[in-house]
């Protein structure tokens, strides 16, 4: 086990107390993925106190709890945990050297935020959140997580409401901050696309002095977001996309046996690089994980080519060739989460992706959540696109997604379900050899398990008999 923290320094940082001496390898808020050698960080939650699984971390291997209630066994007392986990987390950033790049925008930033670390992972030691620890938890415990020695640390950084992302720049203090996109997500807390952009914006509150942002140009809000970098001193500014002045410019995409062949102009070097994903914004969003890379001081060639051997990760487009009893057929698994221009984009895919003997393109949707007034008419307005894109069939499920339903040429509609639970065995009599299905809605409408039943139809060779 490396050793990240020790009972002394952690004492120091938190100006707490603790009840021995010991050495941490990692920090853990979860006692169900907490590993040996962890320390514990007992916080307070709305529907649960971490103080009660403190005697089953220490059980597991925690070399101790940071507590802030009276509790048995090796424990840190402090006043408050959270407190001490962004005091852990300030620490942990003042004490490297490291190049910190930030990544956000409405979708597409964990991804972004995976390749960056993909990729840069191949150049030198680099540390990034796990998953989607982005927020006021997320964000100081993936920074205390950080080894001293880290070359590249990636960190990305996640709102709902406005101000939010503000206070995690200032604590992450990036050189380099990337903005993937800005499109109408999390429109229930907010009043228009433009102050969703000016909350991406706070990001830039925390970029440390002669730091560089990436923008999108082909997003609406370049200028904006571009002027208020400006206005804060920010002298730096890249570009990503296809449009002509971009600095890190699309050229070409040609979608390669469910990846894409790219052709780009980073900033004057002309590369062809391959992905190893299908969809126009898995393209764009490889153009701003290379100008990042760029701006932090890695190499572009090795990280363009490594991206060509990073696959899709589970719900967010990874393609599955599954074999049944009756034959093959693709499932595009994008059940992590949804927006409108995911949704669009995920279409898109499915529209483009080469189909099977007989095989029809199948979409199966759930909810898109957290889109305010504006819900029904951008679930109904999904109909177009999939006429554009010719999809065959449609399954849909829950309250929001009924618009769609009812939008839907009758020819196109498969059926639709008050919620996933009942449209799986819909969905699931459906299937074909042939066939290409893609499944996607945001978390809360739960497509996960369509998913999940869509994959069990899989027949492994050693199920099949003998083959000759």
């Amino acid at each position: 086990m490396m050793p990240l923290w020790t009972s002394a320094q952690v004492e120091h940082v938190t100006q707490g107390r603790a009840s021995g001496e010991w050495i941490a390898g990692g920090v853990s808020i979860d006692s169900r993925t907490l590993e040996e050698g962890d320390l514990f960080v007992a916080l307070h939650g709305p529907n649960f106190d971490g103080h009660d699984f403190v005697s089953d971390a220490l059980s597991k291997g925690a070399v101790a709890a940071i507590v802030d209630k009276d509790n048995e066994g090796s424990v840190l007392k402090v006043e408050d945990t959270l407190i001490a986990l962004e005091a852990l987390g300030r620490a942990a950033r003042e004490r490297t050297s490291a190049t910190i790049i930030a990544v956000t925008g409405s979708v597409g930033k964990t991804g972004s935020k995976d390749a960056l670390k993909f990729a840069l992972s191949r150049q030198a030691k680099t540390s990034a959140n796990t998953g989607s620890l982005n927020n006021h938890w997320g964000v100081p415990l993936s920074l205390s997580r950080m080894p001293s020695k880290t070359t590249y640390g990636i960190f990305e950084l996640g709102m709902n409401h406005s101000g939010e992302i503000n206070l995690l720049s200032k604590m992450v203090r990036p050189h380099v901050v990337l903005i993937t996109t800005v499109e109408a997500v999390h429109s229930e807390y907010f009043d228009s696309d433009e102050a969703i952009a000016d909350a991406k914006a706070e990001i830039f509150a925390g970029l440390e002095l002669d730091g560089v942002a990436v923008l999108n140009c082909d997003n609406k809000h370049f200028h904006r977001l571009a002027a208020t970098a400006k206005a804060m001193g920010i002298t730096k500014i890249i570009g990503f996309g296809a449009w002509g002045g971009a600095d890190f410019r699309l050229l070409e995409a040609v979608p390669d046996n469910g990846g894409t062949v790219v052709k780009a102009d980073l900033a004057g070097t002309e590369l062809i690089y391959r992905l190893a994903v299908s969809g126009r914004h898995w393209v764009l969003n490889s153009l701003g994980v290379l100008a990042a890379i760029a701006a932090a001081g890695g190499d572009i060639r090795i990280a363009a080519a490594a991206l060509g051997e990073m696959e899709a990760g589970k719900g967010r487009g990874a393609f599955h060739m599954l074999q049944t009893v009756n034959g093959e057929f693709t499932l595009i698994d994008e059940s992590y989460n949804a927006s409108p221009v995911s949704m669009k984009a995920a279409i898109e895919v499915l529209g483009a992706t080469k189909l099977g003997s007989g095989g029809r393109r199948i979409a199966v949707l759930g909810d898109m959540l957290e889109l305010g007034q504006g819900s029904t008419r951008l679930h109904a307005g999904l109909a177009s696109v999939l006429e554009k894109e010719a999809i065959d069939l449609v399954f849909t499920a829950g309250d929001q997604m009924a618009y769609l339903a009812k939008a839907l040429d009758p020819v196109m509609s498969a059926g639709h379900a008050k919620n996933t639970s009942i449209l799986r065995s819909m969905v699931l009599k459906e299937i074909q050899p042939g066939d290409v299905v893609v499944v996607k809605g945001s978390a809360g409408s739960n497509t996960g398990i369509i998913v999940q039943a869509l994959l069990d139809l899989n027949q492994k060779p050693s199920d099949r008999g003998c083959q000759k």
